[in-house]
């Protein structure tokens, strides 16, 4: 079953300069019991992708086209806004990057799990108590005498698992993590990746993980999606993308991980050239201007080329890039 199933969505900003186009006909599909990854430099599109499936686009926003299918029913795209509310908390829960801003800080920690609450008919006695077992899994401890305490006498690793707990609190079936880890510090990371693991086989919801971060990528999901400039490039299982990359970005992109490197270098590596500019797209393959195999070919935008299985990526020259080096 594919909980979340996002077909050829366009989406763009009006500006006092133009439209961005901040997406461009972007397919991705997060099956049941999976964590899939979104990854791509800043600006690739990852949360306005985010902000479209929560119904939360700004104003000066629009859908072009497309759809986003959630659990093999509901069009969020057409969704109205009672509709959207129901399904956030309930169905779709999201842990944001900054978990000093995910939490009010004048409402206990007790207050705030019981409002996530209140479509239940459960007592606040039954609630608290449901808190009180949910802060036990993410490993707060002596949970019952937090539960009166406020944000600011927690750290910043007990905040973060604190909104993971709440976001899990009525047991969704998607799980959006909008790089819930950039905040903290290597071994925070390392704490809360190994938790998210073990939360996601307890309760059984899929995961759609954001991050710029591979290492993360590589250690938590089991599939994994890359983005460049709005438009999904590459995707498939995150093993055959680190193994067998096809399409020249992802390839420099896995190249610029420091990482990979095998001795100490006076600079990091990078990628040539500049994002092209949203308001004013190439016509063809959204990659051609910092690509070496750029040809006429490349003036046409490039249809999704299977590689085999679950892998596929959106460039002309997938056979050419077997091997190669970025």
């Amino acid at each position: 079953m594919t909980i979340l199933d996002v077909k050829d969505l366009s989406v763009d900003f009006v500006t006092e300069t133009g439209t961005l186009q901040a997406l461009r006909k972007v397919n991705l599909a997060v099956p049941a019991n999976r964590i899939v990854g979104v990854v791509g430099e800043s600006g690739c599109g990852k949360s306005t992708l985010i902000n479209t499936v929560l119904g939360l686009l700004a104003e000066n926003g629009a859908v072009t086209s497309g759809e986003i299918l959630f659990e093999g029913q509901s069009d969020l795209v057409h969704l109205d806004a009672n509709g959207m509310r129901a399904l956030r908390g309930q169905k779709i829960a999201t842990v944001f990057q900054d978990p000093m801003g995910a939490l009010n800080p004048v409402l206990s920690v007790g207050r705030q799990m019981r409002d996530i609450q209140y479509r239940s008919a459960l007592s606040r006695k039954e609630k608290d108590a449901r808190s009180i077992e949910m802060l036990r899994k993410v490993r707060i401890p002596d949970p019952e005498r937090r539960l009166a305490q406020f944000p600011h006498e927690f750290s910043g690793g007990m905040k973060q698992r604190i909104a993971i707990a709440m976001a899990l609190l009525m047991q969704p079936s998607l799980l959006i993590a909008d790089e819930p880890t950039t905040a903290l510090d290597a071994t925070l990371e390392v704490a809360i990746i190994e938790l998210l693991k073990d939360l996601q086989q307890q309760i059984g919801c899929s995961v759609l993980f954001i991050s710029h971060h591979l290492g993360v990528i590589a250690e938590l999901c089991d599939d994994m999606i890359v983005m460049y400039a709005g438009e999904v490039v590459e995707h498939g299982s995150t093993r055959d993308i680190f193994h067998n990359a096809r399409h020249p970005y992802t390839k420099k992109l896995l190249a610029c991980d420091p990482a990979r490197l095998s001795r100490r270098e006076p600079q990091l590596p990078t990628i040539p050239g500049t994002l092209p500019d949203l308001r004013d797209r190439p016509k063809g393959c959204i990659f051609q201007a910092r690509c070496e195999f750029t040809d006429e070919a490349c003036a046409e935008m490039p249809p999704d080329i299977p590689i085999g299985g679950a892998h596929v990526t959106r460039c002309w020259h997938a056979e050419k890039t077997a091997g190669a080096r970025a």
